[in-house]
């Protein structure tokens, strides 16, 4: 079964849009955001440093990667790093015991993976690239 590219286009637009709307809302408060996500990582046993450092760099990687998968460009780079991004919050949330947190993780996750297997049935060039 071939997906049209409009098909596949509206299947990728809400994780895109989700992600480009979580990059746009936490760039303008960058410091704020990181310092935020640091302090309720303190329980962690991960060292403050290293949290606060990825904390500043989420925004980057959501903006960049949202806006990539909405234009269809690089795509499937676009969603493993996505799916890299769900797994490190995955695993930085249950370091604090934050079990009811991991849902809606693993729903965004689970859908990106559904856009990396439908990714093959894509005729759009950059959904094609080497696996």
């Amino acid at each position: 079964m071939k997906l049209s590219t409009y098909s596949y286009f509206f299947l990728r637009l809400p994780i895109a849009l989700s992600m480009l709307g979580h990059g746009l809302v936490r760039l303008p408060k960058l410091s704020v955001f990181a310092n935020g996500l640091a302090a309720k990582m303190s329980a962690s046993w991960i060292p403050h440093e290293l949290i606060l450092g990825f904390n500043y760099l989420v925004p980057f990687v959501e903006f960049i990667t949202g806006l990539l998968l909405l234009l269809g460009l690089f795509t499937r780079p676009a969603l493993y790093a996505m799916l890299t991004l769900m797994a490190i919050f995955i695993f930085g949330n249950t370091t604090i015991e934050n079990f009811d947190g991991l849902t809606p993780l693993l729903i965004h996750a689970g859908y990106m993976a559904m856009l990396v297997i439908l990714a093959d049935q894509n005729p759009a060039p950059s959904t094609r690239a080497a696996s």
